[in-house]
């Protein structure tokens, strides 16, 4: 997690319960969500970058996907990728097997377009078919934007333990 202005780390915890109505994605004309690709991996390390991501903290792109990869929690098949017509990444949605929302990135030009929030019911509905109760994620408290996208998706803060 990056550091706040003040040089603390504050991340809260979101959870959205999956046992109520999800809402299917909708995505808008020209864009589809299919699962993660190999040749996808370096537009998806470039759209983590920017600093309201990883920024500095992220490695560089093949100690990045060798992590990611190698971990016991990935599964290319909870990586879901939203691309445009022309194959271009527009967003990317990566979770781990325990139920957990790794990361969420829109790309800049594609924000405002609802991508992030179809994103989110795409998650919700692919945990919820796992058989999963509930899918939990991590923010900074700074990051206003992204915590009222998890709110509108229907997430409530709990407490950081879980």
């Amino acid at each position: 997690m990056r550091d706040d202005p003040a040089g603390k780390s504050l991340p809260l915890r979101f959870r959205r319960y999956l046992d109520g109505e999800i809402l299917g994605a909708e995505w808008p004309a020209g864009f589809s969500c299919r699962t993660l690709e190999p040749a996808d991996v370096q537009a998806i390390h470039s759209l983590m970058q920017p600093d309201d991501m990883h920024g500095s903290d992220l490695p560089g792109m093949a100690e990045w996907w060798s992590r990611l990869s190698r971990d016991s929690e990935f599964d290319p098949a909870l990586c879901f990728v939203v691309i445009d017509a022309d194959g271009r990444i527009g967003g990317v949605a990566q979770c781990w097997t325990s139920s957990f929302l790794k990361d969420l990135a829109v790309h800049p030009e594609c924000r405002r377009r609802g991508i992030g929030l179809n994103l989110l019911r795409h998650v919700f509905g692919a945990f919820r078919a796992r058989g999963a109760p509930h899918l939990d994620l991590k923010v900074d408290a700074w990051n206003g934007p992204a915590i009222r996208l998890y709110e509108r998706a229907g997430m409530q803060r709990v407490p950081l333990g879980g």
